[in-house]
């Protein structure tokens, strides 16, 4: 059964300034690594004049994860933003912490603070969404039956995508892959057993994160 994981809703790009050092934090969701890439990339023509590029990011695809510092001194950039999205839980995501230096040494302790503060914010800004596995279904069903189970599903953790109305009422609808065979008990039940769901695949849908 694929897993459900956490990723970021949408592109961010928060900035602040320490010690006149600009710090812009760029993330994206990602699937792929040439997205990470290309999207690592879009950054640096942007600001190819920027002091460092730093980047992280981390991928269901492969278990992937890399990082890199830009030149800033090992260990001080990419690892902090790395670790930031660990602790966040969060998967197929990128981060590119672009900075302008400002004249002013942070040290060693100041360049992992900054760098970490950037991804932090980047990471709030984005959100968080959880990627849910759903399998894809259908039904066919009486129009007598149809107000029945139509509520059914929303009701149980179901989205209704489709409805065809023909001789007969074909709902298509995806559900948590976890909550299936609870819905399925219960329009057997509400049915005398006389529809039953079929699925056939899966797909992630974004949910709303609570922790």
């Amino acid at each position: 059964m694929p897993a459900d994981y956490i990723t970021v809703e949408m592109e961010a790009s928060p900035e602040f300034v320490e010690k006149r050092s600009r710090f812009i934090g760029y993330i994206k969701p990602v699937t792929t690594e040439q997205q990470a890439l290309d999207f690592i990339n879009s950054i640096r023509s942007k600001h190819w004049d920027a002091t460092h590029n730093v980047y992280a990011y981390v991928l269901r695809e492969q278990n992937t994860c890399r990082y890199s510092d830009d030149n800033e001194p090992q260990g001080t950039a990419g690892m902090p933003v790395l670790d930031v999205i660990r602790k966040s839980g969060i998967t197929d995501v990128c981060i590119v912490v672009t900075r302008y230096f400002g004249g002013i040494l942070l040290g060693g302790g100041g360049l992992v603070r900054a760098y970490s503060h950037s991804a932090s914010l980047a990471v709030e800004a984005a959100g968080l969404i959880q990627m849910r596995s759903c399998s894809m279904c259908s039904l066919q069903c009486t129009y007598n039956q149809y107000g029945k189970l139509s509520s059914l599903v929303p009701e149980n953790g179901g989205t209704i995508d489709n409805t065809d109305f023909s001789d007969i009422v074909k709902l298509e609808f995806h559900i948590p892959v976890s909550e299936l065979a609870r819905l399925q008990k219960l329009i057997t039940d509400a049915t005398s057993g006389s529809v039953t769901v079929e699925s056939e695949t899966t797909q992630y849908f974004p949910h709303k994160y609570t922790k």
